[in-house]
Order: structure tokens, then sequence, then C-alpha cells
């Protein structure tokens, strides 16, 4: 499993990616976020699924870069070339996946802005090659364990917020899933754009970096629980008998 999230706020970019990967009963770490730098732009790209085929796809882009005389203007020229990438690794491996009874699982989230893009952007990628733009109305998209950080998100994020913002609402997302998903797990990678410069930062966080926040929020939603009005439970608590004084 994968936990992967990308933000847009008015302010930037925020990516987030877990690091944990399972193969069986082995577990290694390794890096799901791959940054790309241009002269007038950049932009990440993270991936959740299949590690083979992440590992092909993303090779086969690495390659297409590499080669082509002109770097991407606009990001989602960049996003339909990964796109067919992944529908080239599908061609080829999508038939021996299945009779191993494996499905060919790749998704992608792909952030940034290059020289022809008049504001960031953020894309989500299925495993078709087909894809979506996040938008202002539900400023993020989590690939992987999407379920356990959403509704931490759809009540605190909202597209005007600050980067700082989404990076806080960002990792108690992932720390919601972390607790819950037992393939989600540090370290942690954060990217963040800025559309000023048009450059990303990076960085990690290990599990020591992020604990006092993670104890911190637990403690403060059992509180919040405790402080919760509780005159609405009475009725339904009054249909039992009272206990006799022992």
């Amino acid at each position: 499993m994968t936990f992967c999230l990308g933000m847009k706020v008015k302010q930037g970019l925020v990516g987030l990616a877990d690091t944990r990967v399972t193969s069986g009963s082995e577990c290694i770490t390794a890096r799901k976020v791959t940054v790309y730098r241009q002269e007038q732009g950049s932009m990440f790209l993270m991936t959740s699924g299949l590690r083979s085929v992440r590992d092909k796809s993303l090779t086969y882009f690495d390659e297409l870069i590499a080669e082509q005389e002109e770097p991407f203007d606009r990001l989602f020229k960049a996003v339909n070339a990964f796109s067919t990438q992944i529908r080239q690794a599908a061609a080829e491996d999508r038939a021996a996946l299945e009779e191993s009874g494996l499905t060919f699982n790749m998704y992608a989230l792909v952030g940034g802005q290059l020289s022809g893009d008049h504001e960031h952007k953020l894309y989500m990628i299925y495993p078709q090659g087909n894809w979506v733009e996040v938008g202002k109305g539900t400023p993020y998209y989590i690939i992987g364990a999407s379920g356990y950080g959403k509704p931490v998100l759809d009540r605190t994020l909202q597209y005007e917020d600050s980067m700082h913002h989404a990076l806080k609402v960002g990792c108690l997302a992932f720390d919601s899933t972390r607790i819950s998903a037992a393939d989600v797990d540090f370290p942690l990678d954060v990217v963040w754009f800025d559309p000023q410069s048009r450059e990303i930062h990076e960085h990690r966080y290990s599990k020591g970096d992020l604990m006092g926040v993670s104890n911190w929020w637990q403690d403060y939603l059992r509180q919040g629980v405790h402080d919760l009005p509780s005159d609405w439970i009475e009725e339904a608590f009054s249909i039992f008998p009272e206990t006799p004084d022992s």
C-alpha cells in the first residue's frame, strides 16, 4: 500500500509520499516521488501501485526526457507523455501480470508549472493512462490508501489556505493513514512548489521528527471528545435503569 498526497492551494503545491514498499513478507524503504527541473519550470511525479510497473514507466519516461530536443513547455504535455509510457508498460506486462494473479496497477500525481503554464497545475493519472486535473473545489488528491486521511482534508483544507496550512493537514492525513494502514509508514518525503520562483523544494521527515505532532493530535482529539456537549446523549441513555448505590 502507498500514501501519496498532492494538494493545490492558491500559494502553491504541496506533495507528501510515504516510503514503505512491501513485497510478500519483505518490507523496504524506497522513494516514491521524483523531481524534474528545467530552466523555466519544474515538476514532481508521485506514484502508487506495483513497483515493477512504476519502475518501467518511469524509466521509459526518463529516457524520453533525455532524448527530446526541447523540454516540455506545458505540464499537461508531460502528463500525456508519462501516460503513454504507462500504456506501453501495460501493453508489455498486463497479460503476464494477470496470468500470475496480479492486477496492472499504476496511479500517479504530477504537479508543477512549466514555461507555458499560466499557473501551477496538479494532475492525477489512472492506470489506463487517462487523467484529471485537480481543481479548486476539492484541492487535493490521494493515491494509494485514500480513505483514512480523506476526512481530515475534507474538513480542514481549502484552496485559499497557505502552503504551511496544507503541509500541517497533509501530515495529519498521513498520520491518520499510518495509524490504520500497516503498509504506510515513515520516512515521509515532502515536496512543495513555489510559483514565484518555479522551484521545487524537498524535505524528508523521520518518525522521530513528527511523533510529537502525532501525540499532540491524538491527545487533542481525545480531549475534544471529552469536551463535546453531551446533552443530546442523555435521552438515549435514559432508557437504562439507574444503578442503585452499593
